[in-house]
């Protein structure tokens, strides 16, 4: 940010050197805006940003050949966080009648990011609308469609905003498939809340041909399928989320033991866990396969199993598993100190974060789809590691 507050006065400073120099060539000598920009220079060298940007304002004439640097100074006031100051620079140059078209829409599409910005997102969606209205530069069009895309979730009008960006190519809409998978998602899982299943899996359909590593459409398709007692569909949905990212394997093991359960296929369940632990090796896994040990041979194959994967793989949680494992088996001196112990490390674990945002790095217990600090979507994933799997 300090970079781009120095970097911007510095490209108006060039652009009012160059007009000098143009108005000097066409002997047009214009002392007020040449001692106004020679202050706002001196300002600027001393880093002193707020009164070199004052003093190009006043020296900028309002003309096209200013027009740049002033859509330049109020991209810098929306930065800093000075809208209201944007706003006006961008209200004072659409005022002129004698803008070309294409200025007229890039001032146009700038005032739509200012009031987006402020949080005036009626007037920012009417001014976006009207844009993509009215003939424009397919640059104009492609970034009033991205904002407007934007302002829709903003507003969780998931279906507008879908309904926009079915009106791009796929070069049109760069890095935005990611989200609009999730904005399927969404929809998604309010169809699920009404037992609407037809509709949200054709939500999630959707959600997978803009993203088809969307583990997140795949765990509903999951949750449907489960909800109707569709055991392998629910099954082979799953497994998919091996390909899709490997990270969310936890998050698959609850629900596959539970289809393996209901077609009586432990056995099943057991032959991909040890698959998935060679392949994908993840404390969930480990001790999926753990429990199933203690059901079949009993606590200490069981115990001893875990104690060895935690020598190549260690982790808190496994290492609570272990603890107590051995507390329902150690004899009552052994017993009292393994519970204190167990206390400890049982804090330990509860104090820690589950999932972790890999733009932003906030952390948390809950899994976020769209991240609470930098908003987002599809950057939160489970923690690996000693902490987590």
């Amino acid at each position: 940010m300090n970079d781009l507050l120095f970097i911007i006065p510095l490209f108006v400073a060039v652009a009012i050197g160059w007009l000098l120099g143009r108005q000097q060539n066409n002997k047009q000598p214009q002392n007020t805006l040449q001692q106004e920009y020679f202050r706002g220079l001196d300002f600027l060298l001393s880093e002193k940003t707020d009164e070199a940007i004052d003093s190009f304002i006043r020296a900028l004439e309002i003309n096209s050949d200013t027009i740049p640097a002033h859509i330049a100074l109020a991209k810098l006031f929306r930065k800093k966080g000075d809208v209201q100051r944007a706003i006006q620079i961008h209200q004072s140059l659409l005022a002129r009648s004698d803008l070309s078209h294409d200025d007229f829409m890039r001032i146009q599409m700038a005032l739509a990011r200012d009031y987006y910005a402020v949080g005036l997102l009626d007037r920012a969606e009417n001014l976006l609308l009207e844009i993509r209205s009215q003939r424009s530069s397919a640059d104009v069009l492609q970034k009033a469609s991205a904002l407007l895309i934007k302002l829709y979730a903003k507003e969780q009008e998931w279906q507008q905003a879908l309904d926009v960006a079915k009106q791009l190519s796929v070069t049109e809409r760069p890095g935005l498939d990611v989200e609009l998978s999730h904005y399927c998602c969404e929809l998604a899982e309010g169809n699920i809340a009404q037992q609407r299943y037809r509709h949200a899996s054709a939500k999630l359909n959707l959600a997978l041909t803009f993203d088809k590593n969307a583990v997140r459409a795949n765990l509903l398709l999951a949750d449907i399928a489960i909800k109707q007692q569709e055991w392998k569909k629910a099954i082979a949905t799953l497994k998919q989320v091996a390909q899709q990212d490997s990270t969310f394997l936890s998050e698959t093991i609850e629900r596959l033991k539970h289809c393996y359960h209901e077609l009586n296929q432990t056995s099943e369940f057991e032959r991909l866990m040890k698959q998935w632990l060679n392949k994908y090796p993840s404390t969930s896994i480990m001790l999926a396969l753990g429990d199933i040990i203690l059901q079949q041979q009993g606590a200490y194959p069981a115990g001893a199993f875990i104690t060895d994967q935690l020598k190549q793989r260690p982790s808190i949680k496994g290492f609570n598993q272990l603890i107590d494992l051995y507390i329902t088996h150690a004899s009552k001196g052994a017993n009292e100190s393994l519970m204190v112990l167990r206390g400890l490390t049982g804090q330990l674990e509860l104090s820690k974060p589950v999932y972790h945002c890999q733009r932003c790095g906030f952390s948390g217990k809950s899994l976020h789809w769209q991240c609470p600090s930098c908003q987002n979507w599809g950057t939160t994933k489970p923690i690996h590691g000693l902490e987590g799997e």
